[in-house]
């Protein structure tokens, strides 16, 4: 059986971790994120495209945020196997929960509620205020689409490991 408790906190642990990531290059340094899979094209073609420079310094948010996430789902799914002694569809299913929480809630509040219905001024690119890319809903839901065979393949491998280590 799941163990909803350690899934809640560590939802929460990722959920915190990587908004914080996303929102403080958001901020900070947005045009890290100029790319066809997380920009909508009306504004990717309108900004000028990010610099080699800008290219190299987004693996600093990218590889922390990666990092970060992989090594939450092998923990706690390897926590969750040790206390349960559950087997690999258990495992594979709280590390898919687990990766599933925080996508969900990286679509539903931070791209959608923040970025498509709030649109606050410090996430609109200089030159694209107004453009329709900033309301548009489904690119987000289908950019988080592409990623779940993806999240699936990574659960399955957590597990699977996790497993293996356990054995």
């Amino acid at each position: 059986m799941l163990n909803l408790s350690l899934l809640l906190t560590h939802s929460f642990v990722g959920i915190l971790a990587i908004s914080c990531i996303i929102l403080t290059v958001g901020l900070k340094r947005p045009r890290w994120f100029l790319e066809k899979k997380n920009v909508p094209p009306d504004i990717l073609a309108a900004v000028p495209p990010r610099t080699e420079a800008e290219r190299r310094q987004s693996l600093w948010a990218a590889i922390p945020l990666a990092f970060g996430l992989l090594g939450l789902v092998f923990y706690s799914t390897y926590v969750f196997g040790s206390a349960s002694g559950a087997g690999f569809g258990l495992l594979f299913l709280h590390a898919l929960i687990l990766i599933l929480t925080v996508s969900t809630f990286d679509l539903v509040v931070i791209d959608w509620l923040l970025l498509n219905t709030i649109t606050p001024k410090q996430f609109v690119y200089p030159g694209t205020e107004g453009f329709a890319g900033y309301k548009d809903y489904s690119f987000h839901g289908r950019a988080h689409l592409r990623a779940l065979p993806g999240q699936a393949i990574f659960a399955a491998m957590a597990a699977g490991i996790v497993l293996l280590l356990l054995a």
